[in-house]
């Protein structure tokens, strides 16, 4: 049977469980995921994932988006 895991508990997340974990909009949560840099954007083909501990971090460090 499969259980389904709980936001705060998975590896990446897809940009809607990203934005529903943190608050910030679908958009700005592309736009910041477009930049060459991003720390926390991990891309399987089209499909950009957010690496949820790196998105952590990277959170933690920001005053402003």
């Amino acid at each position: 049977m499969l259980k389904d895991v709980p936001i705060w508990q998975k590896c990446t997340l897809t940009l809607e469980e990203a934005a529903a974990y943190s608050g910030i909009g679908i958009n700005k949560l592309r736009e910041l995921t477009n930049a060459e840099n991003c720390p926390f954007v991990l891309w399987c083909g089209n499909k950009r994932l957010i690496k949820r501990r790196a998105f952590d971090d990277f959170l933690e460090d920001m005053f402003s988006l």
